[in-house]
């Protein structure tokens, strides 16, 4: 016969010294604290929050509660992702017109910095884009600083 779960020795001492019949004075006894509004507020707080989520996360406070927590950390990640991609995207379009002028982007950006043009890539992006004249002034201007290459050896 299998006895199950073997308690341990001292069982009997924990016992009496932990339960509500102990014989052992507590110093202080608190009321009970039910939270009545406060936990209904916090509930209908999450289930306002993730209104129009699909299925039980819109309905139960847990899986609300998990859907809210897990929206909000995707919302904190993608912010930082975000500046990443507008980055990517003027670095793509400031090559594109560089390239069009016959500059790299390496090139056009070295020559920008040794001729002391501070303008950052979203404002280099936008003049690319909306005023092409003002564009190639840049681009001469960096050709004037940036360091001649010299062309590859033919064979």
């Amino acid at each position: 016969m299998v006895t199950g779960f073997l308690r341990p020795a001292f069982w009997r001492e924990y016992r009496f010294t932990y339960t509500s019949n102990c014989p052992v004075k507590r110093s202080k006894t608190h009321a009970r604290v039910k939270r009545g509004t406060k936990r209904r507020a916090r509930r209908k707080k999450y289930l306002k929050r993730t209104k129009g989520f699909f299925l039980t996360k819109s309905k139960l406070y847990q899986s609300a509660q998990e859907a809210a927590n897990r929206a909000d950390r995707y919302a904190f990640r993608d912010r930082r992702v975000k500046k990443r991609q507008y980055r990517r995207l003027w670095i793509q379009r400031i090559g594109a017109a560089a390239r069009l002028n016959g500059i790299t982007y390496g090139q056009l950006i070295h020559g920008l910095k040794a001729a002391g043009v501070e303008l950052d890539r979203k404002i280099l992006a936008d003049i690319a884009v909306k005023d092409a004249p003002g564009f190639v002034l840049l681009v001469e201007k960096a050709k004037a600083f940036a360091p001649q290459r010299s062309q590859k050896k033919a064979k």
